[in-house]
């Protein structure tokens, strides 16, 4: 199998991250550093995908229409009545599905998941400002962005998207079968299907350069974003994390993993798994590109694009505050190569990190512990809810 163009060595953005950035901390817990020849054993994972949803998706959604597949994925959830017609079909991508592996452990899950409740505002910033603007350093996993007109849409959009998908599947008991965390995963599972399939469809993908979009190995890259990326993010931002909760949270991220059709032996169990397989896939990975620009560019004027401050200074100050974070949790080194510029007036957000600084003193404070999760979750839930009412009705208009 021939390796796709898009596969060679970085020599900028991560090579910079992992030798002069966060990532010097992040190799310092391994044993050894990973060797980037052998890389190359996940080469053949660009060409893999999620097949047992692309069926549905051909048999279901594509046949019938996108929102009527997935309002039938959602009975089917639900466990109300299917037409007959598409009954099968459905049992059998559910029956592909194992919502209780044997080696789920709840305890963990809930430790992951308070600490995502935990993160409060600090958590949506590092999503936000970290993870996604962070992703965007590499050509190629965007691509898919683009070919399904990301671009147009606006950053707006996926980032309410992005919030409410994160927001549902970490609340209490969200990731037991029946419950909203469930379906939120099973229906982005079916968005990537469907974005592939009409990728493919429409034949100007390159799959000699770039692998098949939505691949296997994309898809982990992803789930290490929310996870190890995430978790370094909240660090960064002087959060304190107990080792239980580092531990939950990837126990929770693999278990997302396997519901989103990632193969189980992939994801990793502890932090330095993830470190070692983050660091094959970012050396692996072409610098960004006129795409990536594009994508940042975006990203930082959301906040002018959206409905939410209601004025326009309000808005301008939001811009100028993720700037500061993107900067922070970035480096100037990438920002400068997404194009974001410098801020003075956005700093004011600092103190948001002293705050953090100081209030997690107090983290193994089990009472304090315990009001930092219900006041992290109702900002989730608040911040959330903005979205949808203010971004959300134009988004549909």
């Amino acid at each position: 199998m021939r390796i796709p163009e898009r596969f060679q060595i970085n020599t900028s953005s991560f090579s910079f991250y992992w030798s002069k950035g966060p990532g010097v901390d992040l190799l310092r817990k391994l044993p050894k550093k990973p060797v980037i020849a052998d890389a190359g054993q996940f080469a053949p994972l660009l060409y893999q995908y999620d097949r047992a949803c692309d069926q549905l998706v051909e048999q279901l959604h594509l046949k019938i229409g996108f929102y009527q597949g997935q309002q039938l994925l959602k009975d089917a959830l639900a466990g109300r009545p299917i037409e007959p017609a598409y009954e099968q079909v459905l049992i059998k991508f559910l029956n592909t599905v194992d919502f209780t592996p044997p080696w789920l452990d709840w305890d963990k899950i809930e430790q992951g998941i308070e600490l995502s409740q935990r993160s409060g505002l600090s958590g949506l910033i590092v999503l936000r400002d970290y993870v996604l603007m962070g992703g965007y350093e590499s050509s190629a996993i965007n691509k898919p962005l683009i070919f399904t007109g990301a671009l147009k849409k606006g950053a707006v959009k996926r980032l309410t998207e992005t919030v409410t998908f994160w927001v549902d599947i970490t609340g209490d008991d969200a990731l037991k079968k029946g419950n909203i965390g469930i379906e939120a995963i099973l229906l982005t599972r079916c968005i990537h299907s469907y974005a592939r399939l009409n990728i493919l469809k429409h034949g100007q993908w390159q799959t000699e350069k770039w692998g098949i979009p939505l691949n296997t190995w994309d898809m982990l890259a992803t789930n290490l974003g929310f996870s190890l990326v995430y978790l370094t993010g909240l660090k960064r931002m002087k959060f304190n994390v107990l080792e239980n909760e580092v531990e939950g949270l990837f126990h929770v991220w693999k278990f997302i993993g396997t519901l989103l059709g990632i193969p189980l032996q992939l994801l990793p169990d502890t932090e330095e798994q993830a470190i070692e397989a983050l660091y094959y896939w970012t050396m692996t990975q072409q610098s960004g590109d006129q795409d990536s620009l594009a994508l940042a560019k975006s990203l930082m004027e959301e906040p002018i694009k959206a409905a939410y401050p209601t004025n326009k200074w309000g808005r301008k100050l939001m811009r100028e505050i993720h700037l500061y974070y993107n900067h922070y949790l970035l480096g100037d080194y990438s920002c400068s190569l997404l194009g974001l510029k410098k801020t003075v007036l956005g700093k004011i957000a600092y103190v948001n990190i002293l705050k953090n600084k100081k209030a997690n003193r107090m983290v193994t404070d089990s009472l304090w512990r315990k009001k930092q999760i219900d006041k992290g979750r109702k900002i989730h839930e608040g911040v959330k809810g903005i979205y949808l009412k203010y971004n959300y009705p134009t988004l549909r208009s």
